[in-house]
Order: structure tokens, then sequence, then C-alpha cells
């Protein structure tokens, strides 16, 4: 049995729930489900009013899918009032974001720090 990959990590800044992605490749849809599952259940856990951040620092390659469910979180999010900002976005990811014009969708920080800033 295949071990359910993207892992994440969860840390609680002064005003800012911090996710961090473990894995270098989201690829798979069932990868991609699991992530769902783990960010929504921090969403629901949190009070209203949520400031996350998305750390892609270890993500090398992601698939199309992975944009629909950061407009999924995205919308969750601010249906409880709250913010999404994502950071440490690799160059050659950050250009699928700039051709699909989520550049204009997203909150997009060069680091941890300035989005936690921001």
């Amino acid at each position: 049995m295949a071990q359910i990959k993207p892992r994440v990590s969860v840390k609680y800044a002064e005003n800012a729930t911090i996710v961090s992605f473990v894995d270098e490749k989201i690829l798979e849809e069932t990868d991609i489900r699991a992530l769902q599952e783990t960010i929504m259940s921090v969403i629901e856990s949190a009070s209203g009013g949520m400031n996350m951040i998305l750390d892609f620092g270890n993500v090398r390659f992601l698939s199309s899918a992975v944009l629909g469910l950061l407009i999924r979180i995205s919308k969750r999010i601010y249906e409880r009032d709250g913010r999404l900002k994502l950071c440490n976005i690799n160059p050659k990811i950050y250009e699928v974001f700039k051709i699909t014009r989520l550049t204009k969708t997203f909150d997009i920080y060069d680091d941890v720090d300035s989005a936690v800033d921001g």
C-alpha cells in the first residue's frame, strides 16, 4: 500500500496559520484529495477570520488540479472572513500562476515573513 503523500506541517504564528507543503511533487489525485481534507480540517478548526499562509518552499512540481484546490481553499477561507496568502512559489510554478491569471486572484509573497507582515 502506497503511503498517502502530500504531507504538510502546520505552524501557528501570532496572527497566521502557516501550512507548509513537505513534498516536492503534488501530482496524484489521491494526494490532492488528502491535501484538501487536511487543509479544510485546519480551516474548520479555526475560529472565523483566519489568516492562512500556504508555503510552497519545498514544492517543485504540481498538477493543474492543485490550482483548483487552491481556489476551493480560498473560497472556504473567504466564506469564513479569512485571508489566504501564498509564498515561496518556485519560479516555474509561478509562471503557471501568471499564465492562468491566478496572480490576480491570490496574494503572493516572496517568503513566509513577508506574508505574515503583509
